[in-house]
């Protein structure tokens, strides 16, 4: 007998650890109760795949049951190759399971009916159940009458649903580590690895599916070390902790923290979701002692509005939020992701602009600007029917209009959204960003003119190269502003250099002729054993003039040092 388990990720660099989990756990238990002749493969995919390149590749896989973990991104494809996989192959059992199919299964599997089965909730205890149902059913030519597991949903032959009684919750230390050894990492490579210390959700915000799991489970310290030392060992690039809240139990998380400062190799980084007002003065000693670059937080504020926060079964301490991101940011070692949600009950376009100037403000590494999905399964689609917020039918379910947004408003802000992404997100335009906010009055306003600079300028409606967007800017500010066009192409250049060490000169930089036996003088002095080529091999050094400084001078970008959060080039300010 041979099982397929097919994921379909979203993006290349993402990988689906459930998948691998399930065939860990299928493969141990079917040693343990030495059943033999049962192969467990597994296949990744993308959506940037076609759908006939996924359908050809399972399809010559010839497996006896095919699973599909089913999300948001990828429920239409498995639609479609579930279609086609049974028409093909009406012998093939085919069952399904992940969020997107465990909480309406008697709807889905009517929409859906070349589905066998769903194995809904957790799945490393039914899964391997499964297997063995099917393996006993092809040795035994009397095959067994018992039922499926615990956790699965189907129709009979009339059409009849039936579902058995909810999975029992796997403990945290039963789960196998699915990246045990170091040749199976080379599977990974180029991708993000995705790493669970924790199930569970303390909170009850009602755009959450997490807000239903309420029993807090945690895997043992002592194995969280050892799989941690193994990321260590393998200098993996990224480790992304998928806890819904990981600072929820703080001995937890300080142990874990104190583990990865003592054994920090210098390279690998760790990705924690965490509540920030719920950090004590403790755990920020602890994260101020860290390496730059060792650790990155994301914190979810998601609104500023008090009656939004009410509404959605939020507790959060705001002001303690903007406290300690303030703190955590002073130290420079941390980059901070801050989230907010646009289409929240009780939230308009205006709401949602002073929420944006409250997060702003706090100056996070980046700023996520995201809109509301009405989740299958989640306290909210009850609330959507309850205040009238209408979503996508399909998924991804996002909302459409709300009695306090209408879609006029979302679609301003998805604007806005990537002004944000392109001039804020990026890290081009740090600088420049900084000297456009103080013409305007807040820093909503100043996205939401680039919003509609941007689309009166039609540049929305294709991509544009580097140069291109800050050209952009350059007659943004002639156009929206008061400022100097000198200060405007300075700025900009100081940003552009930066980050690269552009070659091809950019179309806006200041002219630097006059300036090439001084920026020679100034190289000889200061790299006195060294060749002005070698010098300007290795360095670019720009000179800027008032209105940016006050007087002349020779800036001087080290792209061998560079900030271990944004990677800017270091500026040294030459002198005579």
């Amino acid at each position: 007998m041979r099982c397929l388990l097919v994921a379909i990720n979203s993006k290349y660099i993402h990988s689906n650890p459930a998948v691998y989990l399930l065939r860990e756990c299928a493969l141990r238990d079917l040693k343990q109760k030495q059943i033999f002749g049962v192969e467990v493969e597994l296949a990744e995919y993308t959506i940037n795949h076609h759908a006939s390149e996924i359908f050809d590749d399972i399809y010559l896989h010839h497996a006896d049951l095919v699973c599909f973990s089913c999300y948001i991104w990828n429920i239409e494809y498995v639609r479609q190759l579930v279609r086609n996989l049974k028409n093909l192959c009406p012998n093939v059992k085919i069952w399904v399971g992940g969020p997107e199919v465990s909480y309406d299964c008697e709807s889905f599997l009517c929409s859906l009916p070349q589905v066998d089965g769903i194995l809904y909730g957790e799945g490393e205890k039914s899964f391997p159940t499964l297997i063995e149902y099917y393996a006993a059913r092809e040795r035994d030519t009397n095959p067994p009458s018992e039922t499926f597991p615990d956790g699965a949903a189907w129709l009979d032959e009339n059409g009849v649903f039936h579902q058995t009684s909810p999975q029992p919750l796997t403990p945290m230390e039963e789960l196998p580590f699915i990246y045990d050894e170091a040749g199976r990492m080379e599977g990974f490579k180029n991708r993000i690895i995705y790493y669970e210390t924790s199930r569970g959700c303390p909170f009850s915000c009602s755009y959450c599916l997490s807000s239903i799991d309420k029993k807090l489970r945690f895997r043992p310290l002592d194995t969280v070390k050892n799989e941690l030392a193994f990321f260590l060992e393998q200098r993996v690039p990224q480790v992304k902790f998928v806890d819904r809240t990981f600072n929820c139990k703080k001995s937890h998380a300080m142990a874990i923290w104190q583990f990865i400062c003592d054994h920090d190799n210098g390279v690998t980084n760790f990705h924690f979701e965490i509540a920030a007002d719920i950090l004590d003065e403790e755990e920020i000693a602890l994260l101020k002692t860290m390496r730059p670059g060792l650790v990155q937080l994301e914190i979810g504020v998601q609104t500023a509005n008090p009656d939004t926060i009410h509404a959605i079964n939020r507790k959060m301490d705001l002001a303690r939020v903007a406290q300690v991101t303030e703190t955590i940011r002073q130290s420079h070692n941390i980059h901070q992701h801050l989230d907010l949600i646009a289409g929240l009950p009780l939230e308009n376009y205006e709401s949602f602009g002073h929420s944006f100037d409250v997060v702003y403000q706090m100056k996070p590494s980046q700023l996520q600007l995201g809109f509301l999905k009405v989740l299958k399964g989640s306290p909210m689609q009850a609330q959507a029917s309850q205040y009238g917020i209408l979503s996508q039918a399909e998924p991804p379910y996002e909302v459409l209009k709300t009695p306090w947004l209408s879609y006029d408003d979302i679609i301003r802000l998805k604007g806005l959204e990537e002004m944000v992404e392109t001039y804020y997100n990026s890290g081009q335009f740090s600088n420049t960003v900084k000297v456009l906010c103080k013409q305007f009055d807040r820093p909503f306003l100043l996205f939401e003119a680039l919003s509609d600079e941007y689309r009166a300028r039609k540049m929305h409606e294709k991509k544009h190269s580097r140069e291109a967007q800050y050209q952009f800017i350059r007659d943004f500010a002639a156009a929206r502003t008061t400022l100097d066009d000198i200060l405007v192409r300075q700025v900009l250049t100081l940003d552009y250099y930066l980050r690269d060490y552009a070659r091809k000169r950019p179309s806006f930089a200041l002219e630097q002729d006059p300036y090439k036996e001084e920026i020679r003088a100034v190289c000889l002095k200061t790299f006195p054993e060294s060749s002005y080529k070698d010098v300007i091999r290795d360095y670019h050094i720009e000179v800027f003039v008032p209105p940016f400084t006050d007087e002349k001078q020779f800036f001087l970008f080290d792209y061998h040092h560079r900030d271990p959060l944004d990677q800017n080039a270091e500026i040294r300010v030459l002198t005579w």
